[in-house]
């Protein structure tokens, strides 16, 4: 049985609302359709408020202080402004320091714009031989996938300040990616490339390393590595596993349906 939250009363913009208790306040804000923009959150991390766009103020007693939106938790009485003055500004200056940052990204360029940013003040980074084609804003969700999900910690931060990057470690291709693409899939200003020539899966991004890939038994499609199948197998019912384990993504949907049809059709 599902265990029912308690609803407690917030105040967002002098507006009341009702919300889960404990629930991430940016959460709260996305399904109330309030405007807070956002680049590092991900449902499946922890999240820790590295973009700082969703700063927003939290008023205690008449006094104001100014936090991500993604760090707080919904609890009773609390009291949100998401746009003023002081934060126009710091989003602002955020905006010019990521199109700095990351001068080829058109998903900064669209999303600075929408708040009024369309230049930055600040010199613009080098992209030449950047494997991450200058739209890297160093959010460290890539590195995190890797890490604590996957397991695999096949790229990291390299070099500190101004120097910082993300890649492999010495710039080498790396034996211990799995091919994966959960970093691809996370990264909110698609910087990373991913390639498929036949068997081999090429991380461009991280020092071109080339992962092998299996092919599907019923398609002979090739569509992961040996790596990510051990992944799954380790994580899903055994039963599951050894019909599904060498079929790609789309065979398994033919399957999964076929089985559906057959149920329909017998009941």
């Amino acid at each position: 049985m599902p265990v029912s939250r308690k609803m407690v009363t917030i105040t967002i913009n002098k507006n009341q609302y009702q919300a889960e208790e404990g629930e991430i306040l940016l959460l709260t804000t996305m399904r109330e359709r309030i405007d807070i923009p956002h680049l590092c959150y991900e449902k499946a991390l922890e999240p820790y408020g590295a973009c700082r766009l969703c700063m927003v103020e939290v008023v205690t007693c008449g006094k104001t202080d100014m936090k991500p939106a993604c760090t707080i938790h919904i609890q009773e009485g609390l009291e949100i402004l998401t746009d003023t003055p002081d934060i126009i500004r710091h989003r602002s200056l955020l905006f010019e320091l990521y199109l700095a940052e990351a001068p080829k990204s058109d998903v900064i360029q669209d999303m600075a714009e929408k708040y009024g940013v369309t230049k930055t003040r600040f010199l613009k980074k080098i992209v030449h031989d950047d494997p991450l084609a200058g739209k890297c804003i160093l959010c460290g969700l890539c590195v995190r996938v890797c890490n604590e999900i996957m397991g695999t910690c096949a790229i990291n931060f390299i070099n500190r300040g101004p120097y910082t990057v993300v890649n492999t470690p010495f710039f080498q291709e790396n034996q211990d990616c799995a091919g994966c693409g959960a970093c691809a899939s996370v990264c909110p200003t698609k910087a990373i490339t991913i390639e498929n020539s036949g068997d081999t899966r090429i991380m461009r991004s991280w020092s071109d390393t080339s992962v092998k890939l299996v092919s599907c038994e019923t398609c002979g499609e090739y569509f992961a590595s040996e790596k990510m199948i051990q992944y799954s197998s380790a994580i899903l019912d055994p039963g599951i596993i050894n019909e599904i384990k060498m079929l790609c993504p789309a065979c398994r949907r033919k399957l999964v349906t076929r089985r559906m049809i057959g149920g329909i059709s017998q009941g």
